[in-house]
């Protein structure tokens, strides 16, 4: 432990040492290739100008140098391999693109994905609004907030092995030590195997990811709500509006941009969603979503890089048009400033 500590804290001393000297060498070679002389005010100002213009992309040029080897190489290199066999070797078109739009498996996990898309982003947005609204009111808000923000600290294995314990079934006359069963038994229920459950146990695993992310919404919609002058609330309040009205028609519009960045944010991660489907289910019972599919041909069974190129590449155009609405809508943001 103490040896790992020890390795992150180099790595940190490094990688900050090596920017330093980066931008501090990158400068000082820039201003001795173009230097200035005083005898000359023609080529000062022209040296000048060209220094201006190169040393923005000194500081930029990492970012952007990182930016292709670690994002537009790899969708150009998934776009290659889509067109080729499980090897990687043989051309073979569209072939995996018509496996994928026939096979069941991709179909239900296409399903599955448009129900976590309807049904997350839209619960922990709702649920993070109304806690942050309600924590605002009550003298022990602080300590609310802190209890339902605190599942963020763990990882989502770590959180699906904590619902696992709530979900856990017991066959025979065994004593009920999952949650949920024992208080269906309790009332006089008959306890379930509610991750095998098909349609509702994607519900069952969406509740781990809505636990997760809501804490999330509800720091950032807490902090927005706190901008909104007192005075409006003030005057809705006069002139005779009630609590649900003013939450409504005063907070809701003008918080609206925070909501959409954050339901934004959270449809992103519910694209990407892996480890609580893994960990839960390994996408039996009808519960795949594309990412774990994904996972499955590429790594499993020998793997079959052209079909999981071809998933990826679905996840990414997914993502596509929610990151394109969502600069479109900063940018107007921006323009109407």
């Amino acid at each position: 432990m103490l040896s790992q500590i020890v390795s992150a804290l180099g790595v940190v001393v490094v990688a900050v040492f090596a920017c330093s000297a980066y931008f501090y060498f990158s400068n000082k070679i820039l201003d001795w290739s173009l230097p200035v002389k005083d005898g000359d005010i023609h080529s000062a100002a022209r040296n000048l100008n060209r220094r201006a213009m190169i040393r923005p992309w000194l500081f930029i040029g990492p970012a952007l140098l990182l930016l292709v080897v670690y994002l537009v190489y790899p969708v150009v290199a998934t776009l290659i391999l889509s067109f080729y066999d499980r090897s990687g070797e043989q051309f073979v078109g569209f072939a995996n693109y018509q496996w994928a739009f026939t096979d069941r498996e991709f179909r239900q996990s296409i399903f599955n994905n448009i129900l976590w898309l309807a049904v997350v982003p839209a619960a922990c947005t709702f649920f993070g609004l109304v806690i942050a609204v309600m924590t605002d009111r009550i003298w022990w808000g602080n300590i609310a907030k802190s209890i339902v923000f605190m599942p963020m600290a763990i990882s989502f294995v770590g959180a699906s092995v904590i619902w696992k314990f709530i979900y856990e079934y017991r066959g025979g006359n065994d004593v009920q030590i999952g949650l949920l069963n024992a208080i269906v038994q309790l009332f006089g229920g008959t306890p379930q195997v509610w991750i095998s459950v098909p349609f509702w146990n994607n519900f069952f695993l969406m509740i781990i990811l809505i636990w997760i992310q809501t804490g999330f919404a509800m720091v950032i919609l807490s902090a927005a709500l706190r901008g909104i002058p007192e005075e409006t609330i003030e005057a809705a309040v006069i002139d005779g509006a009630n609590g649900w009205q003013i939450f409504w028609r005063i907070m809701v519009p003008q918080v609206w941009g925070t909501i959409a960045v954050v339901w934004t944010t959270i449809t992103i991660l519910v694209l990407k969603v892996f480890d609580i489907v893994l960990t839960m289910t390994n996408g039996q019972w009808n519960t795949m979503v594309l990412a774990n599919l994904m996972f499955n041909w590429l790594f499993r069974g020998g793997g079959d890089s052209g079909r999981s190129a071809v998933i990826a590449l679905i996840i990414m155009l997914a993502v596509t048009p929610i990151m394109v609405w969502n600069v479109r809508r900063a940018n107007r943001e921006l323009g109407g400033h």
